[in-house]
């Protein structure tokens, strides 16, 4: 496995880091095979009983590559390819036998967020945003986030920030319901995520991943109503002039003028 996941268990606990601080671990192909390849090395694992799941660098993850979504626009092919891979990984995430603890310490945007809020308990820093900003570069909110979000905080709060894509601070995201625990600083994430994580660990095996399991059935029955068609809608959207528009505009720095086309 390449440095843009790091992977490790110890004592009954795996750790998956986003590892590209460079590129404030936005989340290329490159990532999501990798990510891929950890989540089912868990299941394959019966040592592990509980997933850590951290980000290196300032941010938790800037959600996808602009330039990536430039090269979705020119190609079907690439942008088909991207919606399976981004079903197969909301999919994995929602269907992970083990509980998963997000150590959110930094801003989580795109489909950082719905990568974050798959997680059943997250540890947030108060100077921590979320935000599902798909709809301001042009897209659908097809990959989790009109799924992730209505299940997290209710569906006409979740309309307010999916529609508008307007940044969410840790602390009113902590009122809201998607952040379940709140801490001050982002140096304290990490030790309270895996304090959390060191109580499942302690707990009977079968008990807990049984709970899980049930709780995965929830989530997967609200997957299958929503995540097909917001994928389809948002691979439609990849390919539309306002797709460019919106890049160009963010890289010049200016207000986007938006064609319907």
């Amino acid at each position: 496995m390449s440095q843009q996941i790091l992977y490790s268990v110890e004592n009954h606990i795996a750790t998956i880091t986003l590892n590209n601080p460079d590129a404030l671990n936005a989340i290329d192909e490159e990532m999501h095979h990798e990510l891929m390849s950890a989540l089912l090395d868990v299941r394959g694992n019966r040592e592990v009983r509980v997933i850590v799941l951290k980000a290196a660098g300032r941010a938790f993850s800037a959600g996808g590559d602009l330039d990536e979504i430039k090269k979705l626009q020119e190609d079907l092919i690439r942008r088909s390819r991207m919606c399976d891979v981004g079903v197969r990984l909301i999919e994995a995430l929602i269907d992970c036998p083990v509980p998963v603890v997000v150590a959110l310490h930094g801003d989580a945007f795109g489909l950082g967020a719905s990568i974050a809020l798959c997680g059943d308990i997250i540890v947030a820093s108060k100077n921590a945003r979320l935000a599902d900003t798909h709809v301001k570069v042009g897209l659908v909110a097809g990959d989790g986030g009109c799924l992730t979000w209505p299940m997290s905080m209710g569906f006409n709060r979740a309309k307010r920030y999916l529609l508008t894509g307007k940044v969410l601070p840790a602390e009113k995201a902590y009122d809201f319901g998607l952040v379940t625990d709140l801490v001050d600083a982002p140096e304290e994430v990490l030790p309270a995520a895996v304090a959390i994580a060191q109580d499942i660990a302690a707990l009977a095996p079968l008990a807990v991943t049984g709970t899980k399991k049930a709780l995965n059935q929830l989530a997967k029955a609200r997957s299958n109503e929503v995540f097909p068609l917001g994928m389809m809608h948002e691979v439609i959207s990849a390919g539309s002039e306002d797709v460019l528009e919106a890049v160009a505009a963010f890289k010049e720095k200016r207000k986007p003028v938006y064609q319907g086309r």
